[in-house]
C-alpha cells in the first residue's frame, strides 16, 4: 500500500496575488501589439479632448507676488504637442517633492517609453533649467531620472529585450509567457522603487554630492 502524498502547503496572500498576475499577464497580447495600441488610444483621446475644449481650473500661488490665483490647463493634443511634463512644471512643488514626482511620472512613462534617451529628451530642456532656478543641482535631476527609469524596464512588454527574457524563461517553463515574467520580478520593482526613492530623498535632504566635482 503506497504512501499518501502530503498535502501542498498552503499559499500566501503574496503568492496567491503573483498567481494571479501570472494567468493574466500570459494573456496579454504580443507586446507589439500592445505597443501599436496604447499608441493609438493615447493619441486619439488627446486629440478628442483637444478638440473639445477640455480645461482644468485649479489654484496657485504666484511665487512673485505670494498670492494665490486662479489657473487653467487645456488639453493638449499630442497630435500637436508633447508636454507630458507641464503637469509637474506647473504644479508650484517645492524642490524635493519635485524630484520625488518627476520620479513617479518616469516610472509611469517608462512602461510605454523603455528608451532611456527618449524619455531624457523629453525631460532634460523642462526639468533641469526649473530645478535650477531652485538651486537643485543638475546631477541630482540625473539621479532621480535614472532612479525612476531602471527598476520597470523588467516588466514593461514593451522593453526591446522582454520577448527574448520570455524566450529564455520557456526553456525552462514551457507555458511561461509576459505574466510569468512580469510575477516574477513584479516584486523586486517595487522594493527597487521605494528604496532608491527613500535614498534619493535621503541623499537629498543630507546635501551629500552627486558626483565627481
Amino acid at each position: 500500500m503506497s504512501a499518501a502524498k502530503p498535502a501542498a502547503p498552503k499559499k500566501t496572500f503574496t503568492q496567491r496575488l503573483l498567481d494571479a498576475v501570472e494567468v493574466a499577464g500570459n494573456k496579454v497580447p504580443h507586446p507589439a501589439i500592445i505597443f501599436l495600441a496604447l499608441i493609438g488610444i493615447v493619441v486619439v483621446l488627446s486629440h478628442l479632448l483637444y478638440l473639445m475644449g477640455t480645461s482644468v481650473t485649479y489654484q496657485v500661488v504666484n511665487p512673485d507676488t505670494d498670492q494665490v490665483e486662479e489657473a487653467t490647463s487645456t488639453a493638449r493634443s499630442l497630435l500637436t504637442a508633447v508636454k507630458l511634463a507641464d503637469v509637474l512644471k506647473s504644479a508650484n512643488l517645492p524642490p524635493l517633492l519635485l524630484l520625488l514626482g518627476f520620479v513617479v511620472v518616469v516610472l509611469l512613462l517608462d512602461l510605454i517609453i523603455t528608451g532611456a534617451i527618449p524619455k531624457w529628451a523629453i525631460f532634460a530642456p523642462i526639468f533641469v533649467p526649473l530645478l535650477m532656478k531652485l538651486n537643485v543641482a543638475p546631477e541630482a535631476v540625473l539621479a532621480a531620472y535614472r532612479v525612476g527609469d531602471s527598476p520597470v524596464n523588467a516588466i514593461s512588454p514593451l522593453n526591446a529585450y522582454f520577448a527574448m527574457i520570455v524566450a529564455f524563461a520557456q526553456r525552462y517553463q514551457k507555458d511561461a509567457g509576459v505574466g510569468t515574467v512580469v510575477a516574477l520580478m513584479l516584486p523586486y520593482v517595487a522594493i527597487i522603487s521605494v528604496l532608491w526613492t527613500i535614498l534619493l530623498a535621503v541623499w537629498y535632504l543630507l546635501g551629500l554630492p552627486w558626483g565627481l566635482g
